[in-house]
């Protein structure tokens, strides 16, 4: 079993990460400076389940596995110096990146959060590489990339894993085949980061050896995973507000409270989706299979289908009797796309994800309505504007958003 740093373990997608690779046998140690939950203090709003301490967390965790999990509060993107100490005293084998300030809408709030979410992602992800090469640790780094690199202006296409094959013509019209990053097209700054992140992980595994998986996820729903169900206090997030719930555990919360489901625009938007149990799979998938030293950078897409926003309302609504509401649309995206994506690697190292088919939003409806006396209304709307132009939150009727 190996020694493993989850950044970010406090975190939607990091804490029940921590606990699935704990839970395997591994030594976990999580950083992170708890910055998500000043962020819920900023905007005035909580997780719908109420999430313990750190402390708490992990003393809950020792009880019901017997495993400890070692915690360090540093913010890697501004503390290299205990960043650097932490990794040259723990030596980890894998280090699992989730710290990364995650939500859109939160990125393009105004020139604070911009500036904000590129110092606090990109010196983060920076810092943590240097780091890996001054110490010359040959740790395998697994970070939470977003399949939103790519854009989501497909033209039909098959999204690839990350690279594309293309054939230049040269001055005498000789071809050269050469193999590239996919284009990205990133559709905010929360986005560009990843964006850039990708060209950072290319210049350290080439100039350095760095041996790095890139997963290029989709949007989780769900909350719950085999570990976090233990105890109350592992209870994992769920965000429901504009800028950090995702669309279809904000369609669930809302059902549950009789609000009607906000869909942006149109609602043509298709994008690509996974469930939080297959998100902690992927990861330990990732982590047990690393590039081998010299190796270019491994680019998974970690996603399990992909489904229009509309379509999503409506199985929702058939669901839940809930109704639909079409409102004012705060992103500047097309209204409409197609999207088919490459999922091959994680197919073919026995991944079978779970599907919306599946039926399991159940359990993601118990958890909204377990706790649904701690929702607040004034969080549902998306404040955050891409453009000067347009405005958040107008709700219409079925037949003006035809």
């Amino acid at each position: 079993m190996a020694r493993i740093v989850v950044l970010g373990g406090d975190g939607f997608c990091g804490w029940p990460t921590a606990l699935k690779l704990s839970a395997e046998g591994h030594q976990v140690a999580i950083i992170d400076n708890l910055s998500r939950r000043r962020i819920d203090a900023e905007l005035g709003v909580e997780s719908l389940t109420p999430i313990a301490d750190m402390p708490g967390r992990i003393a809950a965790w020792k009880r019901v596995s017997g495993r400890t999990l070692s915690f360090a509060n540093i913010d890697i993107a501004h503390d290299y110096d205990g960043l650097r100490a932490y990794l040259a005293d723990f030596a980890p084998q894998t280090v699992v990146h989730f710290a990364e300030q995650r939500a859109a809408p939160y990125s393009m709030r105004d020139a604070a959060h911009k500036r904000y979410t590129v110092d606090n992602n990109i010196n983060g992800t920076h810092n943590l590489l240097a780091a890996l090469v001054e110490l010359d640790l040959d740790a395998h780094l697994v970070h939470l990339g977003t399949m939103g690199v790519y854009g989501y202006d497909g033209d039909g296409l098959e999204l690839p894993e990350g690279y594309l094959d293309v054939s230049v013509a040269g001055p005498n019209g000789t071809r050269y085949p050469r193999s590239i990053l996919y284009p990205t097209q990133p559709g905010s700054v929360y986005h560009l980061t990843k964006s850039l992140d990708q060209l950072l992980f290319q210049f350290y595994a080439r100039n350095d050896g760095l041996r790095i998986t890139d997963l290029h996820q989709g949007i989780v729903w769900g909350t719950q995973t085999e570990e976090t169900r233990l105890d109350p206090a592992l209870i994992n997030r769920f965000d429901y507000d504009g800028d950090y719930g995702t669309v279809l555990n904000r369609f669930l919360m809302q059902a549950v409270v009789g609000h009607p489901l906000t869909v942006h625009g149109t609602g043509g938007q298709t994008r690509a989706f996974i469930n939080i149990q297959d998100t902690v799979r992927c990861v330990s998938l990732a982590v047990a299979n690393p590039p081998a030293r010299g190796e270019r950078v491994h680019i998974l897409n970690q996603v399990a289908e992909t489904h229009r926003v509309s379509d999503l309302a409506e199985l929702v609504a058939e669901t839940t009797g809930a109704e639909v509401a079409f409102v004012d649309n705060p992103r500047k995206e097309a209204a409409e796309n197609t999207l088919r994506v490459s999922n091959q690697t994680f197919r073919s190292l026995g991944l079978e994800p779970i599907l919306l088919r599946d039926a399991l939003l159940a359990e993601t409806l118990e958890i909204a309505d377990r706790y649904k006396d701690r929702y607040d209304v004034r969080a549902i709307p998306a404040t955050a504007l891409w453009t000067r132009n347009t405005r958040p939150g107008t709700l219409k009727s079925r037949k003006d958003a035809a």
